[in-house]
């Protein structure tokens, strides 16, 4: 991360994270615990971060901006608890996920309790347009979600359809974030248009390098690698290692990827061989493509110092290592 956004983020997190305790804090509470927990796990608050940035480019300076910033989070959150669940994940960011230290139907109800809160603190603003984009933002996330588990263990997973399940479980809430703040400070359409075309493509690299960064040894990323292959997501470094094998080899892999018959031990051989091949580097240089589309979409909008983040931020997706 460069020195200007680290810089930046540092001036922003204390009034983000004020907003959020305040938000936590109004929940019930018997949810307190689980919502305090996620987030306290760790996280650059990337779109609360962009919400903030997105209404500043624009000129907006009130502070009733963090609050409406937080509720990205909250959502962000949400989706967090669930995934862990789905995924059967016992770490989150190396810390216990919640549902393995509280009631696992409790965790489920907490995480819609976040999503229902952040609506309604949403709501406060008054304003439809804020209350549309976040009721979008849930409802994509949720149809991505749904379409990752359908095509779970299949390799009959076109391109189109990891696009689609991407841009709902990952892009559009951080496209959403960014919408959220040219909202609230008036941007007109055009301005609009771009920003959240910034957004979406920002958040398609995003998870693209995420899906490379499955495959980096975990001692360079401090997480557990290899997930999606123990999984069976069929994400971009998986689908090019599968067509590069020779048709018995690729028959012999698509039986036990697809019944769930491949270990921590042969998703490592598989990762170590994704790596030699370069094909998590591949998956990268497909990010780069939409990195470029934020890019364009990003010169079209004011020149405000706030762009300048906007476009180290563009850096900081594109070299992730973590």
């Amino acid at each position: 991360m460069s020195t200007v956004l680290q810089t930046r983020l540092a001036a922003e997190l204390p009034a983000i994270s004020r907003a959020l305790a305040q938000a936590v804090d109004s929940l019930p509470a018997s949810v307190q615990p689980i919502a305090r927990h996620i987030l306290n796990a760790g996280g650059k608050r990337l779109r609360p971060f962009l919400t903030v940035l997105s209404a500043r480019l624009f000129g907006y300076r009130e502070n009733d901006i963090y609050p409406l910033a937080a509720t990205m989070e909250m959502l962000h959150a949400a989706t967090l608890l669930h995934d862990d669940v789905l995924d059967e994940a016992v770490t989150r960011r190396g810390k216990p996920a919640a549902h393995t230290l509280f009631d696992l139907v409790t965790v489920i109800l907490a995480g819609d309790a976040l999503f229902s809160h952040a609506n309604r603190l949403v709501a406060e603003y008054g304003d439809c347009r804020l209350s549309a984009c976040f009721s979008e933002a849930t409802l994509r996330t949720a149809v991505g979600e749904i379409q990752e588990i359908t095509y779970r263990r299949r390799v009959d997973q076109q391109p189109e359809i990891y696009n689609e399940i991407i841009t709902g479980k990952t892009a559009w809430l951080i496209r959403a974030s960014c919408e959220m703040g040219a909202l609230r400070a008036k941007a007109d359409q055009r301005e609009l248009e771009l920003t959240t075309q910034y957004g979406l493509q920002l958040g398609m690299a995003f998870q693209l390098v995420d899906d490379a960064l499955d495959f980096a040894p975990p001692e360079k990323t401090g997480k557990p690698s290899c997930g999606d292959v123990r999984e069976g997501k069929l994400t971009p470094p998986l689908l090019l290692y599968r067509e590069h094998l020779a048709p018995a080899e690729r028959a012999a892999f698509d039986l036990r990827f697809c019944s769930g018959d491949l270990d921590d031990a042969a998703a490592q051989t598989v990762g170590a061989r994704i790596r030699a091949l370069g094909f998590d580097a591949q998956s990268r240089r497909i990010a780069d493509t939409h990195l470029e589309k934020a890019r364009v979409a990003l010169h079209g909008l004011p020149d405000a110092p706030e762009r300048s983040i906007l476009e180290h931020i563009i850096a900081h997706v594109r070299d992730r290592e973590e």
